[in-house]
């Protein structure tokens, strides 16, 4: 009768939107087995969403997202984000892009390709399906700041010519394709630039200044230090960015930013090595490098906006970061120490 009909429809939909819920959000995280990018897939699975990762693994590792593998709610694509991408999804964290020096340098052309035309096919996915989408920008695009600290209004000083340009530059242009995705065609968009961040699941032989410190101390090697060490950064540890990055993806869609993600606690880099010479306890002698080409001499975000707008900011002492971070890299490296 009708009123079984009713009912019976009534419980289709009741069950409908409870799968719905349970399913959550489907997430695209591009550079989903990089170093953030697999604390982030981390985190959304944690928070009940379907996470497609995408990633060429040129700097990734699946040794990343292994944990991963084996939840329902995971799945993983081989993808160059150079390439459109054709999925149905809610949002898009666009983390795809080598993020070190060392890493970024060895195909320049293939770098800025990564940020240009992988926001462009990201971008292109995010207005076809209508799915929020972040991209990951970077402290780089202030270049060597004639300001400081860094606020997200201060355009930089970048050589837009320089060995470091395929990575700022592109960076840049990526932030200047959001901003006319929105504008032109009402795209939600977020743009979090992150400054240095630190902690577990860091590659090595990535160069960049904290992974280099303790896997020399770890090896008892000399600890090279470019320039005199006086130059500063700011270091956050890795759960703390990716909290400010989900806080961001979730506020209204009026909240663009650029934001500024950071600690903006400034250390010195011959601190750094100290410190790491310190909870190592390694025979380790600090060796004077020059500088290279265009390296910043400060670098240290005002994070201002991130307090209003996120309500965040990073509570998480370096030593402690360090600690967790060592460990880590003393498993990986098989206890080398001696």
């Amino acid at each position: 009768d009708n009123e079984g009909i009713a009912i019976f429809c009534g419980l289709i939909s009741e069950v409908a939107v409870q799968m719905s819920t349970s399913w959550g959000k489907r997430v695209l995280v591009t550079g989903g087995g990089g170093f953030l990018g697999s604390h982030l897939c981390d985190r959304l699975i944690l928070e009940g969403c379907e996470v497609l990762c995408a990633d060429n693994f040129f700097t990734g590792d699946k040794r990343n997202i292994a944990q991963l593998l084996d939840d329902h709610r995971f799945e993983l694509v081989r993808h160059d984000v150079t390439f459109p991408l054709y999925v149905e999804v809610d949002e898009i964290y666009n983390l795809a892009c080598p993020a070190s020096p060392i890493h970024y340098q060895y195909d320049p052309v293939q770098t800025t390709k990564t940020s240009v035309h992988g926001a462009i096919n990201m971008l292109g996915l995010a207005k076809r399906t209508r799915a929020r989408i972040l991209q990951a920008s970077t402290s780089e695009v202030y270049g060597d700041p004639l300001k400081h600290p860094q606020e997200e209004g201060y355009w930089g000083h970048v050589n837009p010519i320089g060995p470091r340009s395929c990575y700022d530059e592109g960076k840049r242009c990526a932030e200047t394709l959001f901003f006319d995705y929105h504008r032109q065609h009402n795209l939600r968009i977020k743009v979090a630039r992150i400054f240095n961040t630190y902690g577990p699941r860091m590659r090595p032989n990535d160069g960049r200044v904290v992974s280099n410190f303790i896997v020399q101390a770890l090896e008892n090697k000399p600890i090279t230090v470019y320039g005199d060490g006086s130059q500063t950064r700011s270091f956050c540890y890795v759960d703390e960015m990716i909290e400010a990055m989900i806080r961001l993806m979730n506020t209204t869609d009026e909240i663009t930013g650029p934001i500024n993600m950071g600690n903006p606690k400034e250390f010195s880099i011959r601190e750094l090595a100290e410190t790491v010479i310190e909870l190592t306890g390694s025979r380790s002698e600090i060796v004077l490098r020059p500088l290279p080409s265009d390296d910043p001499v400060q670098r240290q975000p005002d994070i201002t906006m991130a307090r209003e707008v996120l309500g965040w900011e990073p509570v998480e002492g370096l030593r402690d970061g360090l600690v967790r971070t060592i460990e880590y890299f003393d498993r990986m490296l098989g206890g080398k120490q001696d």
